[in-house]
């Protein structure tokens, strides 16, 4: 049983503890991602919560092979690669009302060309 302040009166609502939020973070720069890694961890210092980070050893790879001009020629071709990193993230034992606030911040503040799960 947790109490806490809402608009200035104690509250005995329960709160819910999660044991553990996997956070799943996908792009295609390992910089951008890197940088992203040390934001969320930084604010895990600042919630007092635990954070580990899984890193993919190996990217995902789209490749694709189109043609060059419009029409049927087969020796000009361009092949293209798309490569995906996929980092996960794992904060324990967090209560629900810190995890709703937990998860609106590193979303509102997602670097442009990642995407979360």
């Amino acid at each position: 049983d947790i109490q806490f302040e809402v608009d200035g009166f104690e509250s005995d609502i329960d709160d819910k503890l999660y044991k553990q939020l996997e956070i799943e973070v996908k792009g295609h720069d390992v910089a951008v991602l890197r940088s992203y890694d040390s934001f969320v961890s930084q604010v895990c210092k600042n919630f007092n919560l635990g954070l580990t980070v899984e890193n993919k050893n190996r990217p995902i790879f789209n490749r694709l092979s189109l043609n060059k001009g419009p029409f049927i020629h087969k020796k000009a071709q361009r092949q293209y690669e798309f490569r995906t990193y996929v980092k996960t993230m794992k904060v324990a034992n967090v209560t629900g009302s810190t995890a709703s606030v937990f998860l609106e911040y590193i979303q509102r503040n997602l670097p442009e060309g990642v995407a979360m799960k």
